[in-house]
């Protein structure tokens, strides 16, 4: 049985910047500055990583970036919700939607997530998809600011609600930055990359992953690979 845990911007959907607006907007609201955050790069770090990043950046000490970040992202998810709204700027990419549904209909295969984003900001990105309930666990910026603890904390979850101890090798991490890719070694796991996000194809190669697809446009190809290897 494997563990297919996926990322969510980039390789789901492009939610074509709502992120970045509703971050800015929660961190001028809560801590009074966004930081360079016009310039930042977001691929492929967590929410809290961002934060931290960003507002330290800006001369704040860790400690009081800490005691608002709860704050912080209560208004991140609100204002999420507003820039998603009726979800018409929320795209998923080719074949992916396909892909989670057959991949959650085979026994080889439970499915999960595997995002930097917060748990709520996860749930809000998807809900126009209709991808949500595929997704039987998950790993979140929420629960760690290192992308590196979450493949194992998905590990963990899987096995609790499975009854079944997945080994690294058991795991795949689909994702479309070189962060991905690194967190999947760091844990072990095989690391799939896919360059529907902002990385080129040449980059993500660069970083060695297991596989690499352009997009998951061929599913039938897509699964033979994902659950052959």
């Amino acid at each position: 049985m494997r563990l297919v845990l996926f990322d969510i911007d980039g390789t789901i959907l492009t939610a074509r910047g709502a992120g970045r607006r509703a971050l800015a907007a929660a961190l001028n609201e809560v801590y009074g500055t966004a930081g360079d955050i016009e310039r930042y790069d977001l691929r492929g770090r967590t929410d809290p990583r961002i934060v931290f990043d960003l507002m330290e950046g800006a001369g704040l000490a860790r400690e009081a970036v800490h005691e608002r970040l709860d704050a912080c992202f209560e208004a991140y998810a609100r204002g999420l919700a507003a820039e998603v709204g009726d979800g018409s700027g929320v795209v998923t990419h080719p074949g992916i939607a396909d892909l989670v549904r057959r991949l959650s209909g085979t026994p080889e295969a439970l499915v999960g997530l595997l995002t930097g984003n917060i748990e709520a900001g996860a749930r809000i990105k998807l809900a126009p998809t209709g991808l949500q309930p595929y997704f039987r666990l998950g790993a979140y910026g929420s629960d760690h600011h290192d992308r590196r603890q979450l493949p194992s904390l998905a590990a963990r979850r899987a096995h609790a609600l499975t009854g079944h101890a997945f080994q690294p090798e058991q795991v795949l991490v689909i994702g479309d930055t070189p962060h991905d890719i690194d967190c999947a070694r760091h844990f072990g796991a095989m690391a799939v990359a896919v360059a529907t996000g902002l990385y080129p194809r040449e980059e993500l190669e660069a970083s060695s992953p297991d596989l690499l697809f352009s997009d998951f446009s061929d599913v039938d190809g897509a699964l033979s690979k994902l659950l052959s290897r």
